[in-house]
């Protein structure tokens, strides 16, 4: 009923910036919240922003004052604007739809994300 598509991820050198979509089709209006995670080489899965269908946004505390997440409703489109980037920030980038009434989101595939010299 919900798709979830990343795109993006590339090779950025420390200190450059990238942005993220992540596109949203079927039935988008039971999505309350888009969020994004990332899973570091070896690591497990983590938070890193949210927003929700009025706006609130949320933030990891290793990504505040670095990272923006926005929502384009008009594409289905939620963003996520990353600046500012370090080596650490490398990783598998996934978004999240979460539907009202579910204890369960659905994932996109992932971008890649590599931040190197």
């Amino acid at each position: 009923q919900v798709q979830v598509v990343e795109s993006g991820g590339s090779l950025v050198q420390p200190g450059g910036s990238l942005t993220l979509s992540c596109t949203i089709s079927g039935d988008v209006f039971s999505i309350r919240a888009v969020g994004w995670y990332r899973q570091p080489p070896g690591t497990g899965r983590e938070f890193v922003a949210e927003v929700t269908n009025t706006d609130v946004t949320s933030y990891a505390e290793s990504v505040k004052g670095r990272f923006t997440i926005s929502r384009d409703s008009a594409k289905n489109t939620v963003y996520l604007r990353m600046t500012s980037l370090k080596p650490e920030d490398t990783a598998v980038y996934l978004c999240n739809a979460e539907p009202y009434g579910q204890n369960f989101g659905y994932w996109g595939q992932g971008t890649q994300v590599t931040v190197s010299s």
